[in-house]
């Protein structure tokens, strides 16, 4: 496989075609190896417009969605980074070629060790993977300029959106397959926050993510 011709063609016709035209989102999709993220067995999908299965039943999300989910937040150069959910790795490299300094955290301890190999072989230094709980917070002091949890949620929580800094952003998925809707949530104020629906998708839930409960009549 040419795989620079598969990213170019990822890009300019799954992600651009998504209204993904930041510059700076399409120049990291384009020049970032996401085949190396990717499990082996899948690795001559690695540029197609599908979800790829990860070990523990987690997926890394399609390259448009991952594009949206960049934009949309915006990390600049002198900004904090929580990422929620490492997965492969992928989008950890990517928010911490946009960002100041990430924060990546998963509950699973092969994707964070893989993960931090990975980031470490391509010299993206600004990276720090731990093992830990994302929906258990009892753990997280400090607030962040964005943060991008990468797992669905079955209903907001909006324990994420307050340990934003104030002009900070958080994107997260929220909903119960197979339609789920994607947030785009901002801290306008210390006690105000506006929250933008940006899309529809379907993604598999953070592990240990509280289910609604339903009522029987």
């Amino acid at each position: 496989m040419d795989t620079q011709f598969a990213r170019s063609q990822m890009v300019g016709q799954q992600v651009r075609a998504w209204d993904v035209f930041d510059q700076r989102v399409l120049a990291i999709l384009a020049a970032l190896p996401r085949e190396q993220f990717v499990p082996a067995r899948y690795r001559n999908l690695a540029f197609a417009d599908t979800c790829l299965p990860l070990a523990h039943a987690q997926v890394m999300m399609t390259p448009k969605v991952e594009g949206r989910l960049l934009q949309s937040l915006d990390p600049r150069p002198d900004e904090s980074v929580l990422e929620i959910g490492t997965g492969s790795g992928f989008m950890s490299a990517c928010l911490a070629r946009m960002a100041g300094e990430l924060l990546s955290v998963d509950i699973f301890a092969d994707f964070t060790e893989t993960a931090d190999k990975i980031l470490s072989g391509l010299g993206i230094r600004n990276a720090h993977l731990e093992t830990r709980d994302g929906v258990q917070l009892d753990w997280l002091a400090q607030r962040f300029d964005v943060i991008a949890v990468t797992g669905s949620l079955p209903a907001y929580d909006k324990r994420y959106a307050e340990h934003l800094q104030v002009g900070g952003r958080l994107f997260m998925i929220v909903g119960q397959s197979p339609v789920m809707e994607a947030l785009l949530v901002t801290r306008v104020a210390e006690n105000a926050w506006s929250r933008e629906s940006l899309f529809e998708t379907d993604l598999p839930a953070l592990v240990n993510a509280a289910v609604p409960r339903r009522f029987h009549f």
